[in-house]
């Protein structure tokens, strides 16, 4: 099986409402889930944009990203940056590491934030601990 690739997005092609408002980024999966932490950006008015969070170093039992886009996640994170890119059909946020706890979450935020042109202090977070799905309910 071949390793994931991560294809670059833009931050000029997301929608502008990003960059205008307040914008609260939400996860859907826990944060204790795994490598991949589903979530959406959604502003005031109800916009919505599905954005999840890759940590792109978890390697184990497969690398989740190709080596090219595991090194430009790094580099955008060492000029306090953070990777767009799409990934499974959806716009992540690459970031180094193999898990998030929510430290790395603001600090993924706060470099979309800057990104997009907006401040930080117009972005918030409502995080998950752990998997709210029904497989895991009664554990």
């Amino acid at each position: 099986m071949a390793t994931p690739r991560l294809s670059e997005v833009d931050p000029f092609d997301l929608p502008e409402w990003l960059g205008t408002g307040e914008v609260t980024w939400e996860s859907q999966t826990g944060l204790r889930t795994g490598h991949l932490v589903h979530g959406d950006l959604t502003d005031t008015a109800g916009e919505r944009l599905p954005c999840d969070l890759l940590a792109v170093d978890e390697a184990y039992p497969a690398p989740v990203v190709d080596e090219a886009g595991r090194s430009r996640a790094h580099q955008a994170w060492q000029h306090d940056q953070v990777l767009l890119a799409e990934y499974d059909g959806r716009l992540v946020m690459g970031v180094p590491g193999t898990g998030f706890d929510a430290d790395r979450v603001l600090e993924a935020l706060r470099r979309l934030a800057k990104a997009v042109g907006a401040s930080p202090d117009h972005v918030g977070a409502r995080l998950r601990i752990g998997d709210r799905s029904p497989r895991r309910a009664g554990r």
